[in-house]
């Protein structure tokens, strides 16, 4: 049997009883010297935290904060339909439909088509460009209209 990857488990929703805790690690890491960050064991050994690590358990803990899920998904990850669909915040039709039509790249595996994290993210980053996009011209002819004062 094999492993299920990380990617693949259910993300973590943090507790009632621990937004105190996790608020106060957030100001401590907001505030804490990066180059200094160490992690320390029960027994008292500690080790320095790369940077990079560092950066993200700045991220997760920021978002962890705020009542949200969190999952750490490599970006060489393949997510299935299903998946894709819930990161988007589509429907899997919505999703397949964006698929066929080339705008998100995929491959199949045997019948199941699979899509890179990192080409979905892209997508993602497009797509909330072009809104923001389109936003700005809307009220941009609001204003020409006279609509805003």
């Amino acid at each position: 049997m094999s492993a299920v990857p990380e990617y693949e488990k259910e993300p973590i929703l943090p507790e009632e009883t621990e937004l105190a805790s996790i608020y106060r690690i957030e100001d401590f890491l907001a505030t804490a010297r990066r180059r200094s960050a160490r992690l320390v064991g029960p027994d008292g050994d500690s080790l320095p935290i790369p940077s990079s690590v560092y950066t993200l358990l700045r991220r997760v803990v920021h978002e962890l904060a705020r009542g949200h899920a969190v999952t750490v998904v490599p970006v060489h990850a393949e997510l299935t339909t299903q998946q894709a669909a819930d990161l988007l915040n589509v429907s899997r039709p919505h999703l397949i439909k964006l698929l066929e039509t080339g705008e998100i790249p995929f491959h199949k595996t045997g019948t199941h088509r699979r899509i890179r994290f990192d080409d979905l993210m892209r997508y993602g980053r497009l797509r909330d460009q072009k809104e923001a996009s389109a936003l700005d011209e809307m009220a941009r002819d609001a204003q020409e209209m006279g609509l805003y004062d």
